[in-house]
């Protein structure tokens, strides 16, 4: 199994199936509905290639003996299953699940909370034994920690996840694993983190911290007689007519503080760090307030933090939500401007895949076409494979790697409409937006 290492370089950029199989106590409790093979194949063709899969497993289980309810696990095999269908990287968790790890690190439960994590993770990795490197293992999801005692006793949680995962041997014995921070808060896992836990196998595990900074622009939901809710953000972003909602903190350059702490204190010591939680949302707002200026806010704030994340060597995974940036039942793409700031794409261009370095070895054109669409591809033995998909991530038309060459055409059996053209590398993929349109 490769290195953690060798997987963060592997994966660019992912989302969160959130509010849905950690749903307390069923799939569709909180309004995902059932999560299709059709979903995830719309969230690989928006150009994801890594879903973080938040999971409960305490509201599944025999809460005495901790025995995983087997139809629960075999939804979430399902789940897994769909995603490595799309050839997506996938990561399973232990989410929130009523608190009963991350609500309990303290001494008085620590033996208890230490039994459940030996009893959950062996069972999931005997069940997901046999996996490939694409599937990651993370053991909790935001434990609660504020001291050095907490952070002691969550020590002990995050080493109990780990020998047990690799006492079931086989895959498992080298699978990258993922480590939460204290409260995955950046300022207290740089400040309390000074350890890793100890593995039997070398440079395999990750760091997760998430970010939602400033808590006023990202998350809160009303007025407090503490603060405001921020609805701009940025320093190109501020609001003249209304200017108590400016946010006075966390902006760019408190984001290159938090981001360059991670990657000085992990990063450049070869320990890859995952931003497993990030997130800002688009507010309805009332006059006097700037709705465009808001949403323009909210775009600059993701395309901010993804670039500077991904520069830093940091994997970002979106948390999304049933109604936000993708329709369940059909993976419709409901805000182009959200994916277009996640994937680093201006919205004034026809490309729209995550590529942070622009590629100036592929020349596509003309772009509106009419019969057909010419790829230059200067670095053509480099292709392993271009696909057309639809708008609702079906494959329309595929060329494998005998087929492609330094010119080639293709289009020519599309209808007129949208569509998102995909190439397929040996370092990475990167996907343009076409449009056929044919006159008469």
């Amino acid at each position: 199994m490769p290195t953690a290492q060798q997987i963060a370089n592997e994966i660019k950029v992912g989302v969160n199936l959130g509010n849905t199989l950690e749903a307390i106590c069923g799939e569709d409790a909180w309004g995902a509905g059932h999560t299709s093979q059709r979903l995830i194949d719309s969230i690989k063709a928006a150009g994801f290639n890594t879903i973080r899969l938040p999971v409960a497993w305490f509201c599944h289980s025999d809460t005495v003996n901790s025995i995983i309810d087997e139809a629960w696990m075999a939804r979430v095999k399902e789940v897994v299953d769909y995603c490595l269908n799309a050839d997506l990287y996938v990561i399973i968790n232990a989410h929130w699940d009523q608190g009963w790890l991350e609500n309990r690190v303290n001494t008085a439960n620590q033996y208890q909370v230490n039994q459940r994590q030996a009893a959950y993770w062996t069972q999931i990795a005997n069940y997901f034994i046999d996996y490939d490197e694409r599937l990651l293992f993370a053991g909790a999801n935001e434990p609660n920690v504020h001291d050095a005692t907490a952070m002691s006793v969550l020590m002990t949680y995050h080493q109990t996840f780990i020998d047990a995962v690799r006492a079931t041997g086989g895959n498992n014995s080298s699978r990258t694993l993922i480590i939460q921070g204290p409260s995955t808060d950046i300022e207290g896992t740089n400040k309390l983190m000074n350890t890793l836990p100890a593995d039997e196998i070398d440079d395999r595990l990750m760091v997760e911290v998430h970010y939602y900074t400033p808590y006023q622009f990202c998350l809160m939901n009303g007025d407090a007689s503490w603060g405001k809710m921020f609805y701009y953000w940025g320093k190109e972003n501020h609001s003249k007519t209304d200017a108590t909602r400016n946010a006075t903190w966390g902006e760019e350059n408190d984001v290159e503080k938090y981001f360059g702490m991670m990657k000085t204190k992990f990063v450049d010591k070869g320990i890859p760090v995952i931003l497993g939680e990030f997130g800002a949302y688009k507010r309805k707002l009332n006059p006097p307030s700037e709705q465009e200026l808001h949403n323009a806010s909210v775009e600059y704030y993701l395309r901010y933090v993804v670039k500077s994340a991904s520069e830093k060597g940091i994997i970002t995974y979106y948390w999304d939500t049933p109604g936000g940036l993708f329709i369940r039942s059909t993976g419709e793409v409901r805000d182009r401007g959200i994916l277009n700031a996640i994937m680093q794409v201006d919205n004034e261009t026809s490309s729209t895949g995550f590529h942070p370095k622009n590629d100036n070895n592929i020349r596509l054109y003309p772009n509106p076409f009419g019969t057909a669409i010419n790829l230059n591809i200067s670095k053509y033995t480099e292709i392993q494979q271009i696909v057309i998909y639809n708008m609702m991530g079906a494959k329309v038309e595929v060329l494998k790697k005998s087929a492609i060459k330094h010119s080639i055409s293709i289009g020519s059996s599309l209808q007129n409409g949208v569509y998102i053209l995909k190439l397929f590398g040996i370092n990475g993929m990167v996907a343009y937006k076409i449009i056929k349109q044919t006159n008469g």
